[in-house]
């Protein structure tokens, strides 16, 4: 990160790029002559985001430098860019669409107005949809589907997605208290004060912004679980799935947003309600076996 302040903001095929070129390939150079390699080259140069010309000048560098020599094939010339979107797409291969640094990735996602979700890994760890980890999950069933010789196929599916970045209930002036915002709970201002006027089929029902909550014990009952308290279930929370399923039971169905809080006991004071969330669309991978 040091090696590149000050060039945060720079587009693709940029300063930063140089930098980091040469860092990558200072690496690369000195394991080369370690394992007593003469030649070396780099995946970068598949890539359409990059620069071939950036990527020779750094690889015949440090080819001039350590002795290693630098080998750039332009694989995109004469329809390479084409052949590996086939490739990619016959033999269903994930293709990742930015090079790994987090300042081209930022600028990419705001560009495609989405959120950087690729980073997102809760301190729960629940596998959040269109994650690192619900990828991973989807190709380890791919390998043992392959193993057992038993046809699969990757599809792509649009669908809207749900990230919480922050959630806090304040009793009163000062009281936070253990609150859990179930998935796809937004809030439009991030922020409502009110207080809980009434209740219906153990959904009770705040006075701001079509808040509701529910109790632990309701939550347990209805979710067949056994929470002994709210920060049980927030560092240990069910699955997405689990909890859509309980949303379509208590609201509107399946476009319902509004926010479901769950709490250990209702109050009777003033509740000020911070939530920080996003819808967006989105696209993840799904593997389906016949």
């Amino acid at each position: 990160m040091q090696a590149v302040k000050g060039l945060e903001n720079e587009p693709e095929k940029g300063a930063r790029c140089e930098v980091c070129f040469d860092k990558r390939f200072e690496v690369s150079a000195h394991k080369a002559l370690e394992l007593g390699e003469k030649t070396m080259t780099t995946t970068l140069l598949v890539s359409p985001l990059k620069s071939q010309e950036q990527l020779k000048k750094s690889g015949d560098i440090f080819e001039q430098k350590h002795g290693v020599k630098f080998i750039a094939v332009d694989y995109r010339s004469g329809g390479g860019t084409q052949d590996q979107s086939r490739v990619t797409k016959e033999q269903q291969l994930y293709r990742q669409d930015y090079c790994g640094c987090i300042y081209g990735l930022t600028m990419q996602r705001e560009q495609q107005n989405r959120i950087m979700d690729e980073m997102f890994s809760p301190l729960s760890g629940k596998t959040l949809p269109a994650s690192i980890e619900e990828r991973l999950e989807m190709y380890t069933r791919r390998m043992d589907l392959e193993e057992k010789n038993k046809e699969y196929k990757i599809i792509k599916e649009k669908f809207l997605n749900y990230r919480q970045m922050y959630f806090k209930v304040t009793q009163g002036k000062n009281t936070i208290i253990p609150a859990y915002a179930l998935s796809y709970s937004v809030l439009s201002r991030k922020k409502a004060q009110g207080k809980i006027e009434f209740e219906i089929s153990n959904l009770h029902y705040f006075n701001r912004e079509e808040i509701k909550f529910i109790t632990l014990k309701y939550f347990n009952s209805a979710c067949g679980y056994n929470y002994q308290n709210i920060n049980a279930l927030i560092f240990n929370p069910p699955s997405y799935e689990e909890e859509l399923k309980l949303r379509n039971t208590l609201a509107c169905g399946s476009y319902d947003l509004t926010p479901i809080i769950v709490v250990e006991n209702i109050s009777n004071e003033k509740l000020s309600i911070e939530l920080d969330a996003k819808t967006y669309e989105d696209v993840r991978e799904k593997l389906i076996n016949f």
